[in-house]
């Protein structure tokens, strides 16, 4: 049966359900490599003997790594394309973590993480634009929210690996080493991915856009080469036409709802214990605890982002968020169920903005910048994100864990104001539609 000559309005192929998974993988990666760093610290401190300057290098080098290819890897994957990147990135990610398993000294490790982040934040606009480009309109929330929510599977995952190699003498080093087990997985689910018909188009090699169409949309499927045009790629352009209103909207909240997230994740144990939750294995259930209620609440988001829309579920979630970490800085002495309780609330809500994190700079930008605004939205959330997990060991052990809620709080208060101000309304639309400036 012939379906619509749109690609917006094409059905949900196998295809592309598996390349939303693989896809993913990046995003566990982010999430698994995170996160175990947070675990292997309890044995990594005593052995490497480190400090709070040393404590803080390692958990932000990654993140700094991260501000550097995402920005950087962004603008390469408009100029050479989504396919080629879509393999090489994960190749890195192997041979470094790898690497990583023979570090003996704080600085080897605080440079192999600062690598490891640049290969997996050149990871995000590859994949979500690719992702971006294939899939229907009807579904670009469904398979975003997927991709995110694979992140907090990946952390999952690291805490429970975490769970069985901390009493096992050196598994810090295992523990490190793993992740390229998992990108070996995911290079060979990425091979013979096509390049983005989109790309193609805007690269003028209209011929070969027809044929990835059809090869994954079926043979009567045809391209609507009405929405694309070919363009030059010009990361200046992020700064004109309107644009650059977007990529702070975009990074503000990015960066608001992952400074918070990523504190708990990079620093979980050592929160939780602040919290009287324990220390060693028992704050590792608290951590995975948590983890699960991230993913539980990209789920419904899924679903909320279309019935709902894009700047009600942005706005409303940030709300429950800040809510819930001002109440936890105003009573950090509560009992062991309310401090749960809170915490999952404000896991379960962050899965709208953690969703849109990906979905709007996809939707917001078009084919010949989007990937670049990708890495911009995501470099400058960075910025304050290496910032709070830098300063997140110096202000727990001077102030304690009621002044470090308060200053995430603060954080994502700051979301909640520029959602309310700048959140766009981008649901039903084409990727032309909502990435005209005349739309905002």
């Amino acid at each position: 049966m012939a379906i619509s000559k749109s690609v917006e309005d094409a059905p949900l192929t196998p295809y592309l359900k598996k390349l939303t998974l693989f896809a993913s993988g990046g995003t566990f990666l982010d999430g698994y490599i995170l996160v175990i760093i947070g675990v292997a610290l309890a044995q990594l401190g005593p052995e490497l003997q480190l400090d709070a300057f040393w404590t803080a290098m390692i958990g932000v080098s990654a993140l700094v790594g991260l501000f550097i290819g995402t920005s950087l890897f962004g603008y390469v994957t408009d100029i050479l394309g989504r396919q080629l990147m879509f393999t090489i990135d994960i190749i890195a990610i192997v041979i470094v973590s790898i690497a990583t398993m023979f570090i003996t000294t704080p600085l080897e490790l605080v440079v192999l993480r600062f690598l490891i982040g640049i290969v997996v934040g050149a990871d995000y606009p590859i994949a979500t634009s690719l992702v971006a480009e294939f899939t229907p309109r009807k579904y670009r929330a469904m398979a975003m929210g997927f991709i995110a929510a694979v992140w907090y599977v990946g952390a999952t995952c690291a805490d429970i690996v975490g769970y069985f190699l901390i009493d096992v003498s050196g598994g810090w080093r295992w523990m490190l080493g793993s992740s390229a087990i998992f990108a070996l997985a995911l290079l060979v689910g990425r091979i013979g991915t096509p390049e983005s018909p989109r790309w193609l188009v805007m690269k003028g090699r209209v011929d070969e856009a027809r044929d990835v169409v059809k090869k994954v949309f079926g043979p009567d499927a045809e391209l609507d080469l009405t929405e694309e045009r070919v363009e030059k790629v010009r990361y200046s352009r992020l700064f004109t036409e309107g644009y650059l209103s977007r990529v702070i909207f975009v990074g503000t909240i990015w960066m608001c709802q992952v400074v918070p997230m990523f504190a708990i994740y990079t620093f979980g144990p050592q929160i939780l214990d602040g919290f009287g939750l324990g220390t060693g294995k028992l704050a590792f259930f608290g951590d995975i605890a948590i983890s699960l209620f991230f993913l539980a609440g990209c789920i419904p988001a899924m679903y909320w982002l279309e019935s709902m829309g894009r700047r009600p579920l942005c706005i409303w979630s940030f709300v429950v968020m800040f809510v819930s970490l001002l109440l936890l800085g105003i009573f950090p002495a509560a009992p062991l169920w309310i401090i749960i309780a809170l915490f999952g609330i404000y896991a379960f809500f962050s899965g709208g903005p953690g969703i849109l994190q990906w979905l709007y700079p996809n939707e917001l930008f078009p084919t010949e910048i989007r990937a670049s605004a990708v890495g911009a939205a995501m470099a400058l959330s960075r910025v304050g994100t290496v910032a709070g997990i830098y300063g997140l060991p110096f202000l727990l052990a001077k102030y304690g864990i009621g002044a470090t809620m308060f200053a995430g709080a603060a954080v994502t208060l700051l979301g909640l104001i520029i959602s309310i101000t700048m959140a766009p309304e981008t649901k039903g639309q084409t990727l032309a539609q909502s990435s005209s400036v005349k739309t905002m």
